[in-house]
Parts: structure tokens; sequence; C-alpha cells
């Protein structure tokens, strides 16, 4: 039996109220009742929100069995099962009806970037308003999901390049994937330090521990499952009514829908002090969406239509993606050195922001708000036409090519971890001269501004 004098928020009764919580909304799946549209979609908000809570305890506590890099990786993947569920049916609807492509690909670049723009600056954020750091440094072993999602990256490059994703593309990406995890499995399990019913969890004998973990583990994938898709298409449904365009809202609506676990996962362990962990949550939700979620499409594609062929991006899928792979190069680039700054996760809020606010603008209209008419006037009328996309894809590319250049000397790290050397930057060296103290390794900062 627990001690009375334990704290009220490390008892099982959160895990059971969390339960609870879902529990209306599984009735209005398995048809045991029904209600208006906006009061089904808010339980099934609940929903998301609770499997949320219980996916973060579970996932702290299994770091007692598995590496920390393994445990992030399943949280991030059970999380992010509504947009795999939301984009896969997109995508299994193009085979019978082509119509539904632009939304398959307009779920998943959109789910992307949100990821990106808004999710890992919401955790630099938390990180500053908790600690009133300015600098979130993030554990060497992160350079796994670094490498993979900078691999990925470069290799979507090319999906713009043929307007299209194909089988071929699929087995490349999932392939990654695989490795991504069987490397992440190899990493040695430590003792993390718990609280709250993540730690009532990790103090179970082993024996019991695991199965229950399987089981958490397990009811929350259920939760997600049967509640991200009505809750999707509820909120789209609302944004319908309200005459909002519907491939914006498939683009948006539905994915920030659909992500609403991860965020929230991610978002309390920033909360709790452990923002590293949360942005390696999201980094590694970003390495399975821009890899096994992409890799998936074609798959469902080929098997709905009953085709090798692949699946085909519009001219607007194609700046999509593009877009989409500039952002995540400039991500790369932004934790190349395992740290990312206040004023770096801001820069990708603002961009990303700003971008989505002009979803169909052209370059001139942009130039023309910003009182530059004669700029515009000056342009090339096939420039000055283009979609904004493109400028801010090629802004995105400049930056990450800025961001490469001052981190130049962090190129070396991951590829030194990889051959078991110790990841020790030359900055860092440099950095303890000039302060004059020497620090142990693993202490060392992985960046200093």
């Amino acid at each position: 039996m627990q001690a009375r004098t334990e704290p009220w928020l490390s008892r099982w009764s959160w895990l059971v109220l969390l339960a609870a919580a879902a529990a209306p909304a599984l009735g209005l799946r398995v048809g045991l009742w029904h209600a208006p549209v906006v009061l089904e979609t808010a339980l099934y908000g609940v929903a998301v929100v609770s499997a949320a809570f219980i996916l973060t305890w579970t996932a702290e506590a299994a770091e007692h069995d598995i590496s920390q890099a393994l445990a992030l990786a399943v949280l991030a993947l059970i999380a992010v099962l509504p947009e795999y569920a939301v984009d896969l049916t997109f995508a299994w609807k193009a085979g019978e009806d082509p119509r539904y492509a632009q939304y398959a690909a307009a779920n998943m670049t959109g789910g992307n970037r949100l990821l990106v723009g808004l999710g890992w600056s919401t955790i630099v954020l938390i990180f500053f308003i908790r600690s009133r750091h300015t600098l979130l440094e993030l554990a060497r072993s992160h350079q796994l999901e670094l490498t993979f999602l900078g691999l990925a990256t470069l290799y979507s490059f090319l999906l713009p390049l043929k307007a299209s994703i194909s089988l071929l593309d699929s087995l490349v990406l999932i392939a990654l994937f695989i490795a991504y995890l069987w490397l992440a499995a190899r990493h040695p399990a430590e003792e993390p330090e718990l609280m709250g019913p993540a730690k009532v969890i990790g103090s179970l004998p082993k024996r019991r521990r695991r199965p229950v973990l399987v089981l958490l583990f397990a009811f929350a994938a259920g939760i997600i499952l049967a509640s991200a898709e009505p809750f999707a298409e509820g909120l789209v449904h609302t944004g319908t009514e309200l005459g909002i365009d519907e491939f914006l809202l498939v683009q948006w609506v539905a994915p920030l829908a659909s992500e609403a676990p991860e965020f929230i996962a991610a978002s309390l362990m920033a909360w709790r002090m452990r923002a590293a962990a949360g942005m390696g949550a999201l980094i590694s939700s970003k390495v399975n969406q821009w890899t096994l979620l992409i890799g998936g499409l074609p798959i469902a594609f080929a098997i709905s239509g009953r085709s090798l062929a692949p699946l085909p991006l519009d001219a607007r899928q194609v700046e999509e993606v593009f877009l989409t792979a500039a952002q995540s190069l400039f991500a790369v680039a932004v934790l190349l050195g395992l740290a990312i700054s206040l004023a770096e996760g801001l820069l990708l809020a603002v961009l990303f922001i700003t971008q989505a606010a002009l979803p169909t603008q052209t370059i001139a209209d942009v130039l023309s708000w910003l009182w530059l008419d004669g700029l515009a006037a000056r342009l090339p009328e096939a420039v000055a036409e283009e979609p904004v996309r493109w400028a801010f894809a090629f802004l995105y590319l400049v930056c990450a090519a800025f961001v490469f250049w001052r981190q130049r000397r962090f190129f070396r790290q991951p590829w030194r971890a990889w051959f078991g050397e110790a990841v020790v930057a030359e900055a860092d060296l440099d950095a303890e001269a000039i302060a004059g103290r020497a620090m142990p390794s693993e202490a060392r900062p992985h960046r200093r501004r």
C-alpha cells in the first residue's frame, strides 16, 4: 500500500481518472450513444488529451527497460497514429478517386510543417518560461534522430523533381525508418528520474511492470485510433460551416487535431522540466513522419488502386513538398550543434505562421502589401506571379545555408559518434579556454552562444 505522505499526483487514481475521461468517446465510437457534432468533437478531444497524458507517463516509465531513444521513438510513433490514420485514408481513397491525391499530400506536408514550425518552437518557449534559459541543449543520443532526419530530408528533395511518390521511394524511406528503430533499440537503458504516475509504474517489479507498460501503450494507442479521425472530422465539419476553404482545412485543421497527442505529450514533458526529452519526442515524430508516413502513402495508393503507379503530385503539391523539405533542412541546420535557442525557435514559428497566413498569394501580392510595388514591377512577370510558397522555400534554404556555415565545426559530430569516438567539438575546447575553466567531456555544452 502506498504511504499516506505520497503526493496525490503519484497515485494510480490519475490513470483511472484519465481512462474514465476517455470512456464517453469510446461509447460514441462504438455507437452506444449519440450527441451533437460540437459535443462529440469536444469529447473526442478530451479522449485524445487523456491518451497523451497516459502516453507521456508510460514512455517515461519505459525508460527503466529500454533506452530513452527507443522509448521516445515508441511514444512518437503511437502519438502520431492519428496523423497516419487520416493521411493513409486520403491515400487509400486516392486509389479510387484521383482528386483525393492532393489531400493526402496536403495533410502530410501540413502535418510536417506544423510539427517543426509550432511544435519545436512551443517546446523551446515552455523551456524558457520554466527555466529562464534561452538555449535548450539536447543529449548526444539525439544525434541518432538528427542523422536520419538529415538523410530523409536530402532524399525528400527528389520527390518534387519527380512530381510523384513511388513504391521505390517507399522502400528507401521505410528502410531508413527501420534502421533508425534498430539503432535506437541498441542504446543502453538508463535509470530515469521519475515523478507522478510514471514513478508509480516504474516502481513496479519488472515482471509486473513490463505487462503494465504494454497494456498502457496499447490502451493509449486504441484511444487515439478510435478518437482521432472523428475528432479531426468534427473540426473540419465545424470549419466548413464557418466557410473555411476545404483544402486549407485538410492541410492545417485536420493535422493540428490529429497531431494534438504528440504536441500535448511533448509539452507535458517540457513543463515538467524534461524539455530535452520533449524535444527529442518531437524530433523522433518528425523522423517517422518524414520516412514511414511518406513511405506508406504510395503503398496505400497502390493497394487501393490495384496498380503500381506512383502517387502523383500536382503543381501545388510539388511546391508544398519542396517547401516542407526546405523547412526540414533548416531544422536540421539549427540542431546540428545539438541545441536550439529561443531566437531560433521563434524564427521557426514566425516563418511558419507567416507562410501559413499567405496560402494563395503571389510574390507580387506580398511585395505590394509591403509597399514595395516598385520592386514588384521590376521583377520578371514569371517570378512575380509565382506563389509566395517558392519565396519562403528559398528563404528557408538561405537560412539553412547560413546556419550550416556558422555551425560547420559540428558537421563531424554525427559521423564520429557512429564510429564510437568521443563527440567533443573543437569549439567547446575553445570556449573552455576562453572561460578559463575545464569541464568533463560529458558535461560540456554542445553549443555556446
